[in-house]
């Protein structure tokens, strides 16, 4: 788990896959349908890198080759889709809400927007309602995570350590 120089680190929901990048990223959004299946949503964000500045630091990625062109990896232990990359280029992209600190890296451009779905205008502020986690039915239930945390831990998994 060597993260020396690294700029920002990431991982999956379960902790089994970890990351760290040396450079700060570039992010984008991606509306295309490929991308939308990949991540099971309306649109794909990731941050991008050459890959040189990218490496794992815990485990081992699964793989698919989504086209001719690209292949997407992901961890197998809890399904967390973590990286796109075209097979013959020089960078990779990491899946945005695979960071641990998401929020330090704003989207600069949208990709594929021929496949934008038409409501995604209502997603901005003031469109929809704003309902808090704590406000929720879930809110009732007794709720223990098993989320990894969003930093590295020694060993992976529990979350703790």
């Amino acid at each position: 788990m060597d993260n020396t120089g690294a700029t920002m680190t990431g991982g999956c929901q379960c902790g089994a896959m970890r990351y760290a990048l040396s450079e700060k990223p570039e992010s984008t959004v991606c509306h295309c349908r490929m991308c939308q299946k990949a991540v099971g949503g309306p649109f794909a964000a990731f941050c991008k890198v050459k890959t040189a500045t990218f490496h794992w630091t815990r485990g081992s990625p699964s793989s698919f080759r989504s086209s001719s062109a690209a292949e997407r990896q992901f961890c197998a232990a809890c399904g967390t889709p973590l990286t796109f990359r075209y097979l013959d280029g020089d960078a990779i992209e990491v899946t945005t809400g695979s960071l641990d600190d998401a929020a330090a890296v704003p989207p600069t451009m949208n990709f594929g927007s021929e496949s934008r779905l038409p409501w995604i205008d209502r997603l901005l502020p003031g469109r929809l309602p704003d309902t808090p986690t704590s406000a929720s039915s879930s809110a009732a239930r007794e709720i223990v995570s098993h989320q990894h945390p969003d930093h590295d831990t020694a060993n992976g998994r529990t979350g703790r350590g």
